[in-house]
């Protein structure tokens, strides 16, 4: 691992319509608009299910990590991740994430320490544990 802190890059592009363009180095590009909810088309990448599927993918990536430590057998995992976004106090935001995780074990494995390693995944989430921070925002408007 590389000491920290550590830094991610993503660039966003849009015209005045359309979709929105997701880039970063080295990834491929995303296709991400307004989703039904928020009068978007649907059918595309969202904000709101990207956060989603960060969290997802941060706790499957975490318990990969957990079980590897832990030496713990695995063969498969699928997580459901369904967000809550509502009124509340100081505007609309994120209120809930609930998880579902089905893990597959080989027969005989013990489904109880399974289960301790992914309560520690939820636990040890750094996308999860990151969600209550303001970011701060730098701007420029050109052509005015």
């Amino acid at each position: 691992m590389e000491p920290f802190p550590h830094h991610y890059s993503v660039q966003a592009r849009a015209q005045a319509t359309g979709s929105v363009a997701l880039s970063g180095p080295g990834l491929p590009p995303l296709s991400s608009s307004a989703p039904r909810e928020f009068g978007g088309p649907g059918g595309e990448w969202s904000p709101e299910s990207l956060l989603c599927a960060a969290v997802a993918d941060c706790f499957v990536l975490t318990f990969r990590a957990i079980a590897q430590a832990s030496k713990l057998a695995w063969q498969g995992l699928e997580v459901d991740a369904v967000g809550t976004l509502d009124r509340a106090e100081g505007g609309m935001r994120f209120t809930a994430m609930r998880l579902r995780a089905r893990l597959q074990v080989p027969a005989g494995s013990d489904a109880s320490r399974a289960a301790r390693l992914l309560e520690k995944a939820e636990k040890s989430c750094l996308v999860t544990r990151s969600l209550a921070f303001e970011p701060s925002l730098e701007t420029e408007v050109q052509g005015a």
